[in-house]
């Protein structure tokens, strides 16, 4: 039996591009076990988003505050830009 070969690879589509040779022959039929590089790959199902809202994620009174803030900002009158 051939030794274990791991090589890192790309999926694309029901196909897994290697970064290199596996150094196997081809034809040989091999088991596959894919896990994903990152854990960032593994999040369940929310947690990016929840991740991606920073400062905020935990503390939804203050986010809206921000926002309000924000928005106020926005309507005060600004100076002109030269042509």
């Amino acid at each position: 039996m051939a030794a274990t070969v791991i090589v890192k690879g790309v999926v694309r589509g029901k196909t897994i591009e290697l970064e290199r040779a596996s150094g196997l022959p081809d034809g040989l039929q091999v088991r596959v076990t894919v896990e994903p590089e990152h854990a960032a790959a593994q999040l369940i199902a929310g947690e990016g988003l929840r991740r991606s809202a920073g400062a905020w994620s935990d503390d939804a009174a203050g986010l809206d505050q921000y926002l309000q803030s924000n928005r106020l900002q926005r309507k005060l009158p600004r100076r002109e830009l030269e042509p």
